[in-house]
């Protein structure tokens, strides 16, 4: 990297605009897990009667924030089941999609901050921090604490 040309007050209007945007994808994220489990819940189960009131070892997913989980419910079928394992399954997927998000903006955040103070050795760092998701090495390191 020989030379940059940073113009911090765009750097701060797009990390403006990217926060708003993960606040979007959060919400969306939630709404997803929150309907996910609705629908398992009403697509009901197997077993006939009251035999379903039983509790039984649900599989779960991730659950969206304030919602209970499916195995607090009682009993649920083979498509809350079916719904449960898509869910945990996507679950690593969604993790690493906020950490790329949190580990971009935290780095261009800091990359920029030593631009400006002119060490662009600490610049290159949080960046390359930044492109291998290393949020340990930007949220320890000074100026990229929460």
């Amino acid at each position: 990297m020989t030379s940059w040309d940073i113009k911090p007050q765009g750097v701060q209007s797009q990390l403006k605009l990217t926060g708003e945007r993960a606040g979007d994808l959060e919400k969306a994220l939630n709404k997803l897990m929150s309907d996910m489990s609705e629908a398992a819940y009403a697509a009901g189960t197997a077993i006939p009667g009251s035999a379903a009131k039983v509790p039984s070892p649900a599989m779960q997913g991730p659950v969206a924030t304030g919602q209970v989980p499916l195995s607090h419910r009682g009993s649920t079928g083979p498509v809350g089941a079916a719904l449960s394992q898509y869910l945990e399954k996507r679950q690593t997927d969604l993790t690493a999609m906020v950490n790329r998000i949190q580990a971009a903006v935290l780095g261009a955040a800091k990359a920029t901050n030593e631009y400006v103070q002119g060490d662009l050795e600490a610049a290159k760092e949080a960046q390359d921090a930044a492109k291998s998701v290393r949020l340990d090495q930007l949220k320890d390191a000074a100026g990229g604490a929460k």
